[in-house]
């Protein structure tokens, strides 16, 4: 039972409707081989991604078309999640980790507010107003949690107003704002691109796991 809970296979584990590639890392090798190659590697966390296809760029706005698609495997004609690809451009643009790569007619919220469901791991309780780092897909930014609107009861799913003291293990909802914009989905539609962590920023410690709300 235990393998079987394990490996058993959920089917909205992926999203293949909605494309998103988060930008782990640019490749450019700088060889005599490989004098203009110019890639955009990272995991696919969603939908589709064809070669030919038109896409656009986040946060830049700018559009292009997937010239090839490589692997470790070799050139492939398509990917999808959970692969690991690089992608190269038709055109030359300016793309950096954290940068997302995304269908135009199909976008994710770009956003500095975030209403998250967050599970608090750490010892010292959640600071109102409290400064953290956030991780999302490939991008790091910091954030100000601004409201801490519920804590919930995890025997009885009541939610409770009055107690806003988030410790160790507890369940609430909150609402952040970020520094940068974040490209995201909720966590019902996409489980990558909708969820977060929360790190301390002077321990390093990862203290909290959230999910986007929408």
């Amino acid at each position: 039972l235990l393998y079987y809970l394990e490996n058993v296979h959920i089917g909205s584990d992926h999203n293949f409707i909605d494309c998103r590639f988060p930008v782990q890392y640019v490749i450019r090798p700088n060889t005599d081989e490989f004098h203009d190659y110019r890639g955009y590697a990272g995991r696919v966390a969603g939908g589709v991604f064809r070669k030919g296809d038109k896409v656009l760029l986040l946060p830049s706005g700018f559009t292009s078309t997937i010239a090839k698609i490589d692997t470790a495997d070799g050139e492939v004609e398509e990917i999808f999640p959970p692969m690991s690809a690089t992608i190269l451009l038709e055109d030359d643009l300016d793309l950096s980790r954290g940068d997302m790569i995304v269908r135009e007619n199909n976008r994710p919220e770009v956003t500095q507010d975030l209403d998250l469901m967050v599970c608090w791991f750490n010892e010292r309780p959640m600071q109102l107003r409290g400064k953290y780092t956030i991780m999302h897909t490939t991008r790091q930014v910091r954030c100000l949690v601004k409201d801490i609107q519920y804590k919930m009861d995890v025997n009885t799913l009541h939610r409770d107003l009055e107690d806003k003291v988030i410790g160790m293990n507890d369940i609430a909802r909150i609402t952040i704002r970020t520094t940068q914009p974040l490209f995201v989905d909720s966590y019902r539609k996409n489980r990558i691109t909708g969820s977060v962590i929360l790190i301390d920023e002077g321990t390093n410690e990862t203290v909290g796991a959230g999910m986007v709300v929408g």
